[in-house]
């Protein structure tokens, strides 16, 4: 990661529009002029770290920097000099020990997005915080039944979450199977929206997009503009797919290839369940089979109305959203070519969630989510209170 400069760590910081103001209309031009990105580079997978005798301990340095963004060195946020963060391999019953660094202009944490895992003290404890140049030691102890799935962590503190995802701050983490499932590839796809102007700077939030949740004019997979990977026919992959957008809806289709749902976020299906198409929400995450067959396939991401509110424009009508277009996103390619290769292995029965419907209910309560303007500015309530950390 190169070093970033002053402006772009004052842009980074949400103090960008002073220093693109100061400019001149020669420097306005360049900072608005958006160059393509650059598409169809080979995919590649972000690095990785396995958890070895019961324990991942790992070093996480969150950091501004010059990052390779759609072919593009951009000035963004990432993990351990890169976006996405390292993938995250660990086993049911192990310990992740995460080393937080904070290197930011900015107050940070540490969320593991899923993980089944104590909330309190140096756990998943979203009211901790790092203060710039700060550390903090997290430790996660998974239990000895967790679900295997696909989880992923990024940075939960209280009023800066989606501006620090939006500028890079994610990565996946994966809870192996107790039996594996046999594959000829195993694709971890994180998938992130992302706004860049001419100078590769990420432009200041609009109170509208804040308010009507922020959706990026760049859809990427691996900080990648459709990359693409091949295939022979009759490979069965794995794909690990995460909705890393702070708003964005993602209704995904990989048209002429056989797909199969292992499960949802934490849950598993006893089988696997034939599917045509995904609708992943901000957060959700999916574990896919993918049976290739001879041919080009592009995986695209289609519109999805996420709703709007009374008076306003709804999301995702800009001009420049992509998933608008006229047959949707393309966000990877797939090529399948040559010999076939053998029939996989069928795929071990899974330990499904439990059925709720006919258990006895406990207790009841009624929770009541409010979205409104008050004072001047949008108040979200649960039973008529704001968040108060205190």
């Amino acid at each position: 990661m190169q070093p970033i400069s002053r402006r772009q760590t004052l842009l980074l910081g949400g103090l960008g529009a002073a220093g693109t103001a100061a400019g001149g209309a020669g420097l306005i031009w360049i900072l608005t002029s958006r160059p393509a990105p650059v598409t169809g580079s080979e995919l590649t997978q972000p690095s990785e770290e396995r958890s070895t005798n019961g324990q991942l301990q790992i070093r996480l340095e969150a950091a501004p920097g010059q990052i390779l963004l759609a072919g593009r060195q951009t000035a963004a946020l990432g993990y351990s000099d890169g976006i996405p963060g390292p993938t995250l391999r660990v086993r049911p019953g192990d310990v992740l020990k995460i080393g937080l660094v904070n290197n930011l202009a900015q107050t940070i944490n540490l969320h593991v997005h899923g993980l089944h895992v104590s909330p309190e003290g140096d756990g998943d404890n979203v009211f901790v915080s790092v203060d710039p140049g700060g550390t903090f030691d997290y430790e996660y102890r998974l239990p000895d039944d967790h679900p295997p799935g696909v989880y992923w962590y990024h940075p939960h503190h209280h009023g800066m979450v989606s501006d620090q995802i939006f500028a890079g701050l994610f990565g996946a983490i994966i809870v192996e199977d107790p039996e594996p499932i046999e594959s000829s590839a195993d694709r971890v796809l994180v998938i992130s929206d992302i706004t860049l102007d001419g100078g590769g700077n990420i432009p200041e939030v609009s109170e509208m997009e804040r308010m009507m949740g922020r959706e990026g004019e760049l859809i990427l997979v691996n900080g990648q503009s459709n990359p693409q990977f091949s295939a022979r026919p009759g490979q069965r992959e794995r794909w690990r797919l995460i909705n890393t957008c702070v708003s964005r809806y993602l209704r995904l289709r990989l048209d002429r290839q056989q797909l199969q749902l292992l499960g949802m976020d934490s849950g598993r299906f006893p089988t696997p369940e034939s599917v045509d198409e995904l609708l992943l929400t901000p957060g959700n995450r999916a574990d896919l089979l993918v049976t290739t067959t001879t041919g080009d396939s592009v995986l695209r991401a289609f519109y999805q109305n996420r709703g709007s509110m009374p008076g306003m424009m709804g999301p995702g009508s800009g001009a420049r959203n992509p998933a608008d277009q006229p047959g949707g996103a393309a966000l990877a390619t797939l090529r399948v070519a040559g010999e076939p290769v053998a029939v996989p292995t069928a795929v071990p029965a899974q330990r499904g969630l439990g059925d709720l419907r006919s258990a006895a209910v406990a207790a009841r309560r009624q929770i009541v989510l409010a979205a409104g303007m008050g004072m001047g500015m949008m108040r979200f309530t649960i039973n008529g209170r704001e968040f108060d950390e205190a």
